[in-house]
């Protein structure tokens, strides 16, 4: 017979101290660390604990005592289920506090080298409708809340299209309207839905793998352009041709979308990096502009989702690099080419190398749309392309500006960097905390001269980080 698990307890007049990792808030209870999502300092409330551990907890407010003189009413009416906007009761002032010291504690607690006095932290241009893309799940099963399975309500129509609540990879929550995207991708989104829900189309279902409509991603440009690309599962007779249906409504009633896309996907996710995209109508590509420049953005590619921010972010990746025209620079995880374009100009020549071979073709294209000859580009994982018998094939880069993935910079890349000896090192993070490992790694042979946050996501946990390292005086 099985023990019977003690019931968590509730935490009663707690306050609200800090700001903590992933959006969450912290309290402290005795002892105790207690993580609060969707609380601001300040805020006195009643908790019930959901999770324990021997030196921290995870709790949910149940009741308000006194409201943060600092909170905010939040904008969107998703708050609080939807997972993407944790801070929106957070004035974006405190936003950029927290994140600016959220790159402080990397940098010193995990890092542990010198560091220089930071500049403060670059604010986003917009706060709302400032992503060029969004992705929404199609799906079978919509997300009920606590409240609604306890009292065994249900929707006569569970199928939804709108974000995947985490932790529950097989429901999704159903969005009406999402804020961080110019309107129309709402008009998209809702037009589709209606559709499918009027014409009897079946929603995919992510545990058993059938139903048609999977998944819309939508993308704009400043250029005005508009992506849509709409992903199925053909898995019956018809399947094809109810697509088909669909995909000329969303080209009737959207005249505004400039490359109408689809795909069929029978694996079991949802990337479509090995997948054939083909074109319903309009172009297999979106423009986005940057000072004189012109970058060509497929449905593969990786492009900044914030343009107005990327712009500055670059601006500070170039100002660091400190270019004269004479420099041989590497530019590494180039994606479609943004950056290594953008600095091309203040460069004797560029290198840029990247994983996926359709974002290079993209870099490649971007160079001879903007008349640009001193780049090449190479596709390839990064440790295997990035060796010492491609450096002394290609030259010694006199700067290397890296922007890698969440997870850093591979061990293997780092050495093969400080065999290269550039002297400087542009380091663009998008994760500061595997950022700062790397700096570590680093520390040996250069030393930060600057560091730059910079936020490119409002009302989220997430902050990019420049850093500029030089190489010390005795090499």
């Amino acid at each position: 017979m099985s023990r019977k698990k003690k019931p968590l307890p509730v935490l009663e007049n707690v306050t609200i101290t800090g700001i903590a990792a992933e959006g969450k808030s912290l309290a402290r209870v005795d002892d105790m660390v207690v993580f609060v999502p969707f609380a601001v300092p300040g805020d006195v409330v009643d908790l019930q604990v959901r999770r324990k551990k021997h030196k921290y907890c995870e709790a949910e407010i149940i009741r308000f005592i006194k409201k943060s003189e600092v909170r905010v009413d939040p904008f969107c009416e998703h708050f609080g289920i939807c997972g993407g906007c944790k801070w929106q009761n957070l004035p974006y002032e405190e936003q950029l506090k927290s994140k600016h010291q959220q790159v402080y504690d990397q940098l010193t607690r995990i890092g542990k080298v010198e560091l220089p006095e930071f500049r403060p932290i670059m604010g986003s241009v917009k706060t709302r409708e400032y992503r060029n893309k969004l992705e929404f799940g199609c799906c079978n099963k919509r997300w009920l809340t606590r409240e609604q399975v306890s009292s065994g309500y249900t929707y006569d129509n569970m199928n939804g299209i709108g974000f995947h609540i985490t932790g529950a990879f097989d429901k999704i929550l159903p969005i009406e309207r999402c804020h961080l995207m110019d309107d129309l991708h709402n008009e998209i989104r809702n037009s589709i839905r209606d559709y499918a829900f009027s014409h009897g189309i079946s929603f995919y279902d992510l545990r058993n793998q059938y139903g048609l409509l999977r998944d819309i991603i939508i993308r704009n440009s400043n250029t005005g352009e508009w992506m849509v690309i709409v992903q199925f599962h053909y898995d019956h007779t018809g399947g094809e041709s109810e697509a088909m249906s669909l995909m000329e409504h969303i080209a009737t009633h959207f005249p505004q979308i400039t490359s109408l896309m689809y795909v069929d996907n029978q694996k079991c996710n949802d990337t479509i990096g090995d997948l054939e995209i083909k074109v319903y109508k309009g172009n297999d590509h979106i423009f986005e502009t940057m000072e004189d420049l012109r970058f060509k953005v497929g449905p593969k590619s990786f492009y900044q989702t914030n343009t107005d921010q990327a712009y500055h972010l670059y601006c500070v990746a170039r100002e660091f690099a400190g270019l004269t025209g004479n420099e041989l620079v590497y530019d590494l995880y180039t994606g479609t080419g943004t950056i290594a374009n953008f600095v091309a100009h203040k460069a004797r020549k560029v290198i840029g190398i990247e994983y996926v071979p359709e974002a290079i073709e993209d870099a490649k294209v971007n160079s001879d749309v903007n008349g640009i000859s001193n780049t090449l580009f190479y596709a390839g994982d990064m440790k295997d392309i990035l060796t010492d018998n491609f450096i002394s094939e290609h030259g010694r880069p006199d700067v290397i500006i890296t922007d890698p993935p969440r997870a850093g910079m591979h061990a293997d890349v780092i050495q093969t960097i400080l065999r290269a000896q550039p002297k400087r090192i542009v380091y663009v993070s998008c994760n500061p905390a595997t950022q700062a490992r790397d700096l570590s790694d680093l520390d040996a042979h250069y030393k930060v001269i600057a560091v730059q946050p910079v936020d490119m996501f409002p009302h989220t946990p997430h902050v990019e980080n420049v850093v500029l390292l030089e190489r010390r005086n005795n090499e």
